[in-house]
């Protein structure tokens, strides 16, 4: 981006810039769309553009950091949350499975296991609901609404 944007504001085309640098215009193209470039491309680069080498490393840098966009990053929470509920739901199984075993051990008589089994079997449903989506009351609409609503905006 960055890249591009120096190549703009000098009026160079993509292929005046690979002839003034010296590189391939598939190069100039490559690095335009995020590839990261050679040490001795960037150096080409520096030169054409008569700025130092750290400063287009720099921006190069932020550019490629600013390219998850939010739409990725929300996938990125997605994924983490089903992970979260994944992690929990495992965690679930081996402690009732230990209870089950100190049950049978300790108290044969009296089954005490589903107390625990249910209340906190009710925070796991709940949990698969809200990161599954399928029971989503305060999820992204209700935020958007609540926003709205604080900015004095309608909807």
């Amino acid at each position: 981006m960055l890249i591009r944007k120096l190549r703009l504001q000098r009026g160079w085309s993509q292929e005046h810039l690979a002839q003034l640098t010296g590189l391939n215009t598939r190069t100039i193209q490559r690095v335009e769309r995020g590839k990261p470039p050679s040490l001795e491309t960037l150096n080409s680069l520096a030169a054409v553009f008569e700025i130092e080498l750290n400063q287009l490393q720099e921006g190069i840098t932020m550019d490629t950091e600013s390219r998850v966009d939010l739409t990725e990053q929300k996938a990125i929470e997605h994924v983490q949350g089903i992970k979260g509920f994944y992690t929990h739901l495992t965690i679930y199984v081996g402690v009732l499975f230990i209870f089950l075993i100190i049950n049978l051990f300790d108290s044969p008589a009296e089954f005490w296991v589903h107390l625990p089994a249910m209340g906190w079997g009710t925070g796991i449903l709940i949990h698969g609901l809200c990161v599954f989506e399928t029971f989503n009351l305060l999820g992204p609409d209700w935020e958007k609404r609540q926003i709205e609503k604080r900015l004095g905006r309608k909807l």
